[in-house]
């Protein structure tokens, strides 16, 4: 007999783009006849996506200028409040759409909303975050960074980390509470993987983790490129270097604008994407800029790819096989930068001490070595073997009863799939051009 279709209701908390990709890239990767795919998030970045075929709940996030202000000032990201409010929407959304599986993404709420529910929840979390992963904590761009100098900053960062954790830890502990839950423990670690099912979004081989419990699963780099070509992109030069600057939702502007203009100075062409409504499509001095573009043919194109350290830039680059410069702000981007420079595929500066020089100077060093270069391809290979989708559905057949093999840790399966990652992209239209002029 024919399994009825299972409904799947992804939440991604709406705070970057990043998070809402990964659940609209897997959803689309799923087989509809199988299953009926349903999605609940702010509606701020779901434009970009065009028509997805599927139902959307309209939610709220709190603001990504509100997050990251409390990021740079190392306060409690949510308020019990915030929380307690995310809670009620749940509930209302998963009452309306009965699920038989709720995947979310940086939605901590639903580790109260969908136990309330009775629903089974998984949780996509990088394997940095895992409590089971060993990360070298830096200090990331924190007042005291700048007032008391690296050495004594980092000292008391790794002092004062766990209480800073556990401030972090305190609202949803205190949501489960008033819930009669029990509180999961004073510790941002275990807040952000906590789930039925516990999703790693990483290759292994970057980011492993130490004996995790068989409730928790690498599923591979979740994969996802805006898919409309710029009207300059025939116009580009082969016979220069070329950098892709992208400092993402969560970036800095005057980062991306000193990089850009550093790397052109230096004889490089670089192409700018400034993931915002207000820049102006064009060229001017070697710097080609746009507010989207389709990131992994432009990471194929370059020589080197140039963000902030977080882990989708970062897997979109190596998917390329090119070589990452990191600018990392926050802590998230410091864990992922910290194990990408293990791995030799890309090295990072930090945001607080990254100047024109420093950043001509290690651009420079990162391609005249080929060493990046060759590492970068080397994990390419690997994340193509990787097969996430595969990886994915294995997951879900597991945990909705489809099939009896536990999928713990998958390891990569041989692919019969060759050639370049961006096969995998909607054909690519130039966008229309306003005109020779950038906001750069």
């Amino acid at each position: 007999m024919q399994q009825p279709r299972r409904r799947l209701l992804f939440f991604p908390e709406a705070i970057s783009l990043a998070h809402i990709a990964r659940c609209v890239t897997l959803a689309q990767s799923l087989d509809s006849a199988r299953y009926e795919v349903q999605l609940a998030c702010d509606p701020r970045y779901l434009a970009l996506f065009g028509e997805l075929g599927f139902p959307i709940h309209p939610t709220r996030s709190i603001s990504s200028e509100v997050l990251y202000r409390r990021l740079a000032q190392g306060s409690p990201l949510y308020t019990a409040r915030e929380l307690h409010g995310y809670v009620r929407d749940d509930l209302q959304i998963m009452a309306k759409s009965q699920p038989d599986l709720v995947i979310g993404d940086f939605r901590l709420s639903l580790s109260v909303s969908a136990r309330v529910s009775k629903i089974p929840y998984a949780s996509i979390t990088n394997a940095y975050w895992s409590p089971y992963a060993r990360p070298k904590y830096v200090v990331p761009e924190l007042a005291i960074a700048r007032r008391c100098g690296l050495r004594l900053a980092q000292s008391i960062f790794s002092l004062l980390r766990p209480w800073v954790f556990a401030q972090h830890a305190y609202a949803l502990n205190k949501v489960r509470q008033d819930y009669g839950m029990p509180a999961i423990g004073y510790n941002l670690n275990r807040i952000f993987s906590e789930a039925d099912f516990t999703l790693y979004p990483d290759l292994p081989h970057v980011v492993p983790t130490i004996n995790p419990p068989l409730h928790h699963w690498y599923i591979g780099p979740v994969i996802w490129s805006f898919n409309k070509l710029p009207c300059w992109w025939t116009s580009l030069r082969h016979s220069i270097p070329t950098a892709y600057v992208t400092m993402g939702t969560s970036g800095s502007v005057e980062i991306a604008r000193m990089v850009a203009h550093s790397l052109a100075r230096d004889g490089w062409q670089v192409l700018v994407a400034t993931a915002d409504g207000g820049s102006i499509t064009g060229w001017m001095d070697g710097i080609w800029v746009d507010n989207y573009l389709p990131g992994l043919m432009v990471a194929e194109r370059a020589d080197l790819v140039v963000c902030n350290g977080g882990s989708g830039a970062v897997y979109q680059a190596l998917a390329a096989g090119t070589p990452i410069l990191g600018i990392p702000m926050n802590l998230d981007q410091y864990l992922m930068m910290g194990y990408l420079r293990r791995s030799a595929a890309g090295d990072y500066l930090r945001a607080g001490l990254a100047t024109s020089e420093s950043v001509m100077h290690m651009a420079r060093r990162m391609i005249e070595s080929g060493s990046y270069k060759s590492k970068a391809v080397q994990l390419k290979d690997q994340m193509l073997r990787y097969r996430t989708g595969d990886h994915f559905q294995a997951c879900l057949d597991h945990i909705l009863h489809l099939d009896r093999v536990i999928p713990f840790n998958p390891q990569p399966a041989t692919s019969a799939q060759g050639g370049s990652a961006a096969g995998l992209l909607p054909t690519l239209a130039p966008d229309r051009c306003s005109g020779p002029s950038m906001s750069t």
